[in-house]
């Protein structure tokens, strides 16, 4: 069994990202500049943020945090999402989610300029996605793929469950797995909670990628010898005998079913350390206009 460890690795691509602004602004170019729209009070958005904008410094990016009330109006965060398509020295910007709910946040994503959704959750980038166009991919399958592809996980042949099917992680993992590419080529099934009998198709996985959003969902009946385990989830179960009076795991029970992966991601430790990263990656393929010229 051998841990993919994602710390090490959104270090290294940290240090990697750093060498390229180096050589951008060595002849006087513009650093990579990230813009934020944070909206309420919601702590995990914050510390989200906050994350973002520390990985911006650490790498010489740019960064504008703009931040609202939750009592900001939809016409407001439209019109600062407009400033920003037109501000010419913003290369990508986000809108954190979740918004308050007096927003539509399918309108807000709407608004961005497609060249500039350095999340790749507008509608432009997913279709281009879906037809292996140049795209900007939503930031954790392209952490995921990153990491299939700098450990030299061959996934072609492979037969992969994906449990889940949201949009920014399920549904475009199961795309990018099935096209012909590497990481691709693999045989998908996209499994969801009306699945029926979801163990018979995990048992004949050779990878499962796991973002369902439930705690140690996935044990070690579940899945044969030698699966690659890809854990996307990040759940808080109570731990009286934590610091903090709870600790962090993932979709998949960890401890049971390391002796039976080949591969495996830790929770905390694995998939969430290249979220960030892999932002960072579409924010410097905006400002080098590497998708949209």
């Amino acid at each position: 069994m051998q841990i993919l460890d994602g710390r090490k690795l959104a270090k290294e691509i940290r240090e990697e990202l750093a060498l390229e602004v180096q050589d951008i602004t060595r002849d006087g170019g513009r650093a990579p500049h990230l813009a934020a729209i944070l909206v309420g009070d919601n702590p995990a958005s914050q510390a989200y943020v906050r994350n973002k904008v520390r990985s911006c410094e650490k790498v010489g990016f740019e960064s504008t945090l703009i931040k609202r009330g939750e009592e900001t109006s939809e016409e407001e965060i439209l019109k600062i999402v407009e400033e920003l398509n037109q501000n010419p020295a913003i290369d990508g910007f986000i809108v954190q989610l979740p918004l308050p709910d007096h927003i539509d946040e399918d309108k807000i994503t709407l608004a961005i300029d497609p060249a500039k959704d350095v999340d790749g959750f507008h509608p432009v980038n997913f279709g281009r996605m879906a037809q292996g166009l140049p795209c900007y991919v939503p930031a954790t399958p392209f952490g995921i793929t990153e990491m299939l592809r700098r450990y030299k996980i061959n996934t072609s042949g492979m037969e992969v469950v994906v449990i889940g099917r949201s949009n920014i992680v399920g549904t475009p993992m199961s795309i990018l797995l099935s096209r012909k590419d590497n990481p691709g080529n693999a045989t998908v099934t996209l499994c969801h909670s009306r699945t029926k009998d979801l163990k018979a198709h995990t048992l004949q996985a050779d990878m499962i990628v796991a973002a369902i959003g439930r705690p140690n969902y996935v044990t070690a009946d579940m899945v044969k010898e030698g699966v690659v385990i890809i854990d996307v989830g990040i759940n808080r179960v109570d731990d009286p005998n934590a610091k903090r009076g709870y600790r962090l795991v993932g979709d998949v029970d960890f401890e049971g079913l390391k002796e039976k992966a080949s591969y495996i991601t830790p929770v905390p430790g694995g998939v969430g350390q290249l979220t960030v990263v892999s932002l960072l990656m579409n924010t410097l393929k905006a400002r080098r206009k590497e998708v949209y010229k």
